[in-house]
């Protein structure tokens, strides 16, 4: 377990947030009316597809210790999107929760697609379409796979909903299961256009209904611990960041870290039969289209380990090599991708000739392919008229200084790194914040920026170049 900071708090109001993702348990305790991060502490994760909540209690236990949430007057929950988590009639696990990132309900994806009458049809119902991440589809492939672990299953929760229901109910104080709108849109059974469940979706995907979470408005809390700790809704890990960075319009957010993903705050919701963008609420009553990839910060760490050197060694080398990695292109589907939906996909390094053989273009082909993968979204976005006034960069590989001066000519749009921060439990810190005074919006926090970047004046066109080049190999990939 890590641990920063002390435990003074100086007659300041403190409020916690969670962030229970899929490496780890992060706890961010705030000042309430500022957004100062008074103190931190993590405990990590199993690295599977597959996991046992228990796993995810034991480490918020642990990173609880030493009196983390002393003094804490609320807390939030903001957790890992999608995660499948089967409770029997008593409350119990039935299995594993299937994560996010497990693709195994591939199929049972495509056959639900098919089912409904194709992507419109599920843009139409609930703003998305069906892929092995979402939870619709998981419960289709646990009916058909495992139909003895099916037939225990009562209630059906998500990730953030079971560790808010574990937290009051360690405190006597849990009343039911609960949810966020932000966290119920990523189901694929509830519709952030209508605001309301489509239990018939989950019953075509199940062959029965079961019983989900109530929909908590944003600032409405799920219960109280024994001790009187206010406990709020809490939100999917997307949202939570969003709230955490306090956007606003014109913001759009690019998060490079185990996946990657691109979310901007809207205010209605978007419509996108491409399904590259998720038509999902957020964490304040508006909405967040986002686009997500599978494969983002390990990109460059497999490319570190290709070449033999660190990720410090990596960056000197990519900026060393002019724009367009001279005409070598990377496609970094090293784990499948999600978006293109193309779970079986793997990576292709294109355009490999003599004379761009070097350590120094294979660096900034891994670093222009991974930004390419997320210039998809954002222009994906701009496709449904989204302003992208500027880029907000964050996730563990917005720390490469190579990643930080490609991206603006990349994205075509001013760059900022916000100061390093634990953002969803920032956000859920502020979720929490905002329950607990009642008032109508979440309260006012600061951003802090680190850097900005300029889009780079005079390569306009080598920019150009290296993305046509890669949605060119896109294009090839995706036609097999």
């Amino acid at each position: 377990m890590e641990h920063q900071g002390d435990h003074v708090t100086d007659g300041r109001t403190l409020v916690a947030g969670v962030d229970s993702s899929t490496q780890s348990t992060k706890i961010v305790v705030c000042d309430a009316e500022t957004g100062e991060v008074v103190r931190t502490a993590r405990a990590p994760h199993p690295d599977a597809t597959e996991v046992h909540p228990d796993r995810w209690w034991e480490a918020y236990e642990q990173a609880s210790r030493a009196g983390i949430l002393d003094g804490v007057a609320a807390l939030a929950v903001g957790g890992q999107q999608h995660g499948m988590v089967t409770l029997d009639e008593d409350d119990e696990v039935v299995r594993e929760a299937l994560l996010w990132n497990d693709t195994r309900s591939t199929g049972a994806a495509r056959d639900l697609t098919a089912e409904l009458g194709g992507v419109a049809a599920w843009v139409d119902a609930v703003g998305l379409v069906p892929v092995a991440s979402f939870t619709v589809t998981k419960l289709r492939w646990l009916a058909e796979h495992e139909p003895d672990h099916a037939a225990q299953v009562e209630r059906v929760v998500l990730p953030h909903d079971w560790m808010t229901g574990r937290i009051l109910k360690q405190g006597n104080g849990f009343e039911r299961w609960s949810t966020d709108r932000g966290d119920a849109s990523g189901t694929g059974y509830w519709s952030a256009a209508d605001g309301d469940y489509r239990l018939d979706l989950l019953e075509r995907a199940f062959g029965r209904t079961v019983e989900v979470p109530e929909v908590l408005s944003p600032a409405q809390p799920a219960g109280r611990t024994a001790a009187g700790m206010l406990v709020a809704a809490g939100t999917g890990d997307n949202m939570g960041a969003a709230l955490g960075l306090t956007l606003h319009p014109g913001d759009v957010v690019v998060s490079l870290g185990t996946s990657g993903t691109v979310f901007t705050p809207h205010r209605s919701a978007l419509r996108d039969e491409t399904g590259a963008i998720a038509g999902f609420a957020d964490a304040t009553g508006h909405h967040l289209p986002l686009m997500c990839t599978l494969n983002a910060a390990r990109v460059l760490s497999a490319a570190a380990s290709m070449i033999g050197v660190d990720l410090a060694e990596l960056d000197r080398l990519a900026l060393r090599a002019a724009p367009g990695a001279g005409g070598l292109s990377l496609l970094p589907y090293l784990d499948g991708e999600r978006t293109p939906d193309l779970p079986d996909a793997t990576g292709t390094l294109s355009g490999l000739t003599r004379s761009n053989a070097t350590p120094e273009n294979l660096a900034r082909a891994a670093v222009e392919g991974m930004l390419c993968n997320l210039v998809a979204g954002v222009d994906a976005l701009r496709a449904k008229d989204v302003e992208v006034g500027r880029i907000v960069l964050i996730g563990g590989a917005a720390a490469s200084a190579a990643v930080r001066q490609v991206a603006p000519g990349l994205f075509r749009a001013p760059v900022v790194v916000p100061a390093p921060a634990e953002y969803v439990g920032v956000g859920a810190a502020r979720q929490a914040a905002w329950a607990l005074s009642g008032s109508q919006e979440p309260p006012t926090w600061t951003l802090e920026i680190d850097s900005e970047h300029a889009v780079p004046p005079g390569d306009e066109q080598a920019q150009a170049d290296v993305v046509a080049r890669y949605q060119d190999l896109v294009a090839h990939v995706h036609g097999r």
